[in-house]
């Protein structure tokens, strides 16, 4: 861990992916001590969580080695927050895409929500986590100043397709630029291919996270359903370099 005069930074390398964690507060012994839990967190939820680990839970749960009475806590959680995406999304969010037991497309975000609400209840106010390109932002890095997050142009190594700026929302980009064709239509179990990329800015990271997922499987419908949610915006790049974004994303993309 490493402190600079504008407050606390740190990169952990878990769940196959990066977290950083970019304080802008003054580093108190209980903002330290919530830096500390939540790395120790973020390593606990890949035990639980992480289908490339037979000995996990979500790994024994799916060859049914153990029930889900068998399970910690967190695993009823996540699964409940993963019925209510799917609900809410008509099905495209899945937690069996390809007929298997995989809640990962919302535990990324749940876990990277989880970590800045720890940092929060501590007296941090104004932090980025980033949990593989997925962001939970609150307050602001200087006064006066929103947080400005580039968000990789999917086609076009090198170059960015927005800055989104704000403060206190999360931001969660689906696409295939780091590890290919990887999201699945749940209905057909085929590639969703619709998208290069399609990113989402919502107010926490766990829904964000599964809506971002849900809209690129969706394909075709993505932009009039994100467009039906209360306080969610998108912007999509098609395959072809085009792009389009839902009506209120301008306030937040330049």
């Amino acid at each position: 861990m490493s402190d600079t005069v504008i407050g606390l930074r740190h990169v952990e390398h878990v769940m196959g992916t990066v977290f950083s964690f970019d304080i802008r507060d003054e580093p108190t012994a209980a903002i330290r001590n919530a830096l500390a839990g939540a790395v120790r967190q973020l390593h606990h939820v890949d035990a639980v969580f992480s289908t490339y680990r037979p000995d996990s839970y979500i790994s024994r749960l799916e060859r049914g080695q153990i029930s889900l009475h068998d399970c910690p806590p967190e695993v009823h959680e996540v699964l409940s927050l993963c019925a209510r995406a799917t609900h809410d999304s008509a099905g495209w969010f899945s937690i069996v895409p390809g007929g298997v037991l995989d809640p990962s497309g919302l535990v990324k975000g749940w876990a990277t929500e989880a970590a800045s609400r720890l940092l929060h209840e501590a007296g941090a106010q104004h932090t980025c986590v980033n949990g593989g390109g997925d962001l939970q932002l609150r307050g602001q890095p200087a006064n006066g100043t929103p947080w400005r997050i580039g968000i990789a142009h999917p086609l076009r190594h090198g170059e960015l397709v927005t800055v989104i700026t704000g403060r206190d929302l999360a931001v969660a980009t689906s696409g295939t630029a780091e590890r290919g064709t990887h999201i699945l239509d749940p209905h057909d179990s085929t590639p969703a291919t619709a998208f290069a990329s399609l990113t989402v800015i919502g107010p926490r990271l766990t829904t964000t996270d599964a809506y971002a997922t849900a809209a690129f499987a969706r394909g075709e419908g993505a932009r009039d359903w994100v467009e039906s949610l209360d306080g969610y915006e998108a912007l999509a790049v098609l395959p072809d370099g085009r792009t389009w974004q839902t009506s209120g994303f301008s306030r937040h993309g330049s």
